[in-house]
């Protein structure tokens, strides 16, 4: 096999409108012998404590039908406005029902089908066509009794990828995996549909224990259950066994849902599976969390407890939290001092016994709020306007770090007014000996975020190869190496990452190699292509898809074909997201199929029309493939759906400028200029536009900007030509 063609084959597959089903993508099949489901009533009768304890959680209300029980919000002809939209809510017999804008911008009717949550907020879906369930923005604060808008700052229009009724909002996609039980999400592409599936309306029992028609068989005739037996159950009957010695076994089975990631494919995983068998999770990137780790968008906390010591010790979940009910533990600091007290826990034997819950440490009024140990050491953020999460890393407050990088603390987040430096000298005051001052990841993390260069990615490759450090702190500090050649140089520095136990490591140090030689790539991915984890053998797929496969056997060319069709049932699974698409569009093009990359890039503009870089993509390969006056179509569309991308006005700029059209090309160009700034390429189409229309002076005030401000830039012949003019009088 001199090139995968495999994967042009599939292509054809993939593309929105005549997608061929591979076998069971989409959908679950069972065997014959495989365990199945009950319901969470049916755990009730042996389990009542239990049962109860859950009936009234977080999980139980994650969805629920609306009932006048279950329905929180006031649906007697309310009227909520927000951006010129007037929405009433109001109730016609036992169903609820919302006025606002539709997708079409109209006012319709909707009927609500689920409420979502209990506290401090409660959501509600509405369906539109083709089995869309779809989560509105407006909200009821189960707190103060009144609704409120989640994005009040937003002026969302229908047709905008953010409006409620788009893909981003969509409940099938985006949420329904982690708010039901067995979901199966069953979207049609050819159709654009859903035939979504589940077990259990909201998170169950079996959510967490599995399939649990085994174990009810078991309880009521151990005999028959022993001749039924289905395949991957205990002897009790059940897929995942409590209490599950492993730490990092219980903490995955929660971690599945409470991570910020991508899901690999389009069902909920079975219980206790191995993360990167499902998902991709994010990083400790800019706009998520800040550059020392701590949160900053909402991340939902694994990523933030993958960075904590209490993690690495073997702490897990059910330490603090009780699994049923949702609840913590203990109240207070006694949750804290079940462990960090002057007599330790047998449990982590590494633990320094000290006295925490007194002034002596926490320096402040015993029993106020700042005594509190989550005050110091798990600082929160609000996120959906009402809703306060705590970051579980468990840091010490540095606010030295905070001078030097601009991250937050826990000292100035409560002392309003007072400066890093008073806090950092507070500190010091207290913990002469403390970590103030010493070193930490997020000094390079933050250099790899704002100062790329020799000596950063030296620091980076230092920090990615340090054991010592969490693993999702070293893959971060991979996925910052950028700016330089993708050398061989670089491949040996971190090869031995590539053997690490870790497949977060793993994946990232494939990932850094995707635009770099085909070769390298191919050395590189091979022998991970039959990787156990589904995550890293979909980052080898993606390396090696398009490239010669020479240097690979016979044997491995077949393990090659296998993992790039792994790659295609993951988007296939995920086609119904515009990120997919854009996926897709950039295999395409990899592989010189400009009418599927195109067709890709429509299908992602379908579903969210503000999709920047697919219009610029799309008007990329209409000027490559000699059809200019689509390129212009193209972007002048992009233009009004994104009028303030700079890219996109700029690209138009040059466009105008190609076909003599010099009017158009400076009011697209200044556009650009005034929405991003100046740049050599900007200021030299400004300058020579500005001379074809006879602007002398005007072409000539940008031509010398440019060489004020870009020295080492060489202009074109035209600006050239005009600087060396003399002045006219």
């Amino acid at each position: 096999m001199a090139r995968s063609a495999i994967v042009a084959a599939f292509l054809a597959v993939l593309s929105v409108g005549f997608v061929v089903v591979p076998r069971s993508a989409g959908q679950v099949t069972h065997d014959k012998k495989a365990p199945t489901h009950v319901s969470s009533a049916a755990c009730a009768e042996c389990h009542q404590k239990e049962h109860a304890a859950w009936s009234n959680s977080h999980h139980s209300w994650a969805l629920r039908l609306p009932t006048p029980d279950s329905v929180l919000g006031d649906f007697t002809e309310a009227v909520f406005k927000h951006q010129g939209v007037h929405s009433r809510f109001f109730n016609r017999g036992a169903k609820f029902f919302i006025e606002t804008d539709g997708p079409d911008g109209k006012p319709s009717e909707y009927e609500i089908k689920y409420t979502v949550g209990v506290a401090p907020l409660q959501q509600y879906l509405v369906e539109l066509e083709k089995g869309r369930l779809q989560a509105l923005d407006i909200a009821w604060n189960t707190e103060q009794k009144r609704w409120f808008h989640l994005y009040p700052d937003q002026e969302l229009k229908a047709g905008d990828g953010l409006h409620w009724s788009g893909p981003y909002k969509n409940w099938n996609t985006r949420c329904a995996e982690c708010h039901q039980t067995n979901f199966r999400k069953n979207y049609l592409p050819k159709t654009a549909s859903y035939q979504s599936k589940w077990s259990e309306l909201t998170i169950g029992c079996e959510a967490c224990h599995g399939p649990g028609a085994a174990h009810v068989l078991w309880a009521k005739d151990i005999a028959t259950f022993q001749s039924r037996k289905p395949a991957g159950v205990d002897e009790k009957g059940l897929t995942v066994s409590f209490p599950l010695k492993d730490a990092n076994e219980e903490i995955r089975l929660c971690a599945r849902c409470h991570s910020r990631r991508s899901p690999l494919g389009a069902n909920s995983p079975p219980p206790g599976s191995q993360f990167a068998d499902h998902y991709k999770l994010a990083l400790l990137r800019g706009g998520l969390y800040h550059a020392d780790g701590q949160i900053d968008d909402e991340v939902y906390v694994y990523a933030s407890f993958l960075q904590s010591k209490m993690y690495a010790r073997g702490v897990r979940c059910s330490n603090c939290h009780e699994p049923h009910s949702g609840t913590l533990v203990a109240e207070g600091n006694a949750l804290c001092t079940q462990c960090h007290n002057a007599n330790g826990n047998a449990n982590f034997q590494t633990l320094k016994k000290a006295t925490y819950d007194s002034p002596s440490h926490h320096h402040h009024e015993a029993g106020s709020e700042a005594a509190k140990c989550v005050s110091c050491h798990m600082p929160a953020k609000t996120y959906m306007r009402i809703d306060p999460r705590r970051d579980h890393s468990f840091r010490v407050p540095r606010p030295d770090l905070s001078a030097k990088l601009a991250t937050p603390n826990a000292c100035t987040g409560c002392h309003d007014g007072k400066s890093s430096q008073w806090a950092t000298a507070k500190l010091m005051d207290w913990f002469p000996s403390g970590r103030t001052g010493t070193p930490h990841y997020g000094e390079i993390l933050h250099a790899g975020r704002s100062n790329p260069g020799e000596a950063t990615t030296r620091n980076l490759i230092e920090l990615a190869l340090d054991e010592a450090k969490p693993a999702i702190v070293r893959a971060s500090a991979l996925a910052l190496i950028r700016g330089g050649p993708v050398t061989l140089d670089l491949a040996r520095s971190i090869a031995p990452l590539l053997r690490s136990e870790e497949a977060l490591i793993r994946e990232a140090v494939l990932r850094l190699f995707a635009a770099g030689p085909a070769r390298l790539r191919v050395g590189l991915a091979g022998p991970l292509l039959a990787d156990p984890a589904l995550a890293v053998r979909l980052e080898a797929a993606r390396l090696v898809a398009g490239v010669p496969l020479d240097a690979l056997g016979e044997k491995q060319q077949i393990i090659a074909q296998s993992a790039i069709r792994d790659y295609q049932k993951s988007l296939f699974d995920r086609s119904d997201y515009p990120e997919t698409q854009m996926q897709i569009a950039g295999l395409a093009m990899t592989l010189k199929r400009f009418d599927t990359a195109q067709q890709a890039l429509r299908a992602a503009l379908s579903m969210d029309p503000q999709l920047a870089d697919a219009w610029l993509m799309l008007a990329r390969i209409q000027t490559a493939t000699r059809r200019p006056e689509r390129a212009r179509e193209t972007l002048e569309q992009a233009a009004q759906r994104v009028p303030d991308n700079a890219d996109v006005h700029f690209q138009l700029g040059i466009i105008y400028s190609t076909a003599r059209d010099h009017a158009r090309a400076i009011e697209a160009l200044e556009k650009s200029l005034k929405l991003a700034g100046t740049t050599p390429a900007l200021l030299d189409l400004l300058a020579v536009n500005h001379l074809a229309v006879g602007k002398v002076d005007k072409a000539r005030n940008y031509a010398e900007e440019l060489v004020k401000k870009f020295p080492g830039h060489r202009p074109g012949p035209l600006v050239r030509r005009l600087l060396q003019m003399p002045p006219q009088r």
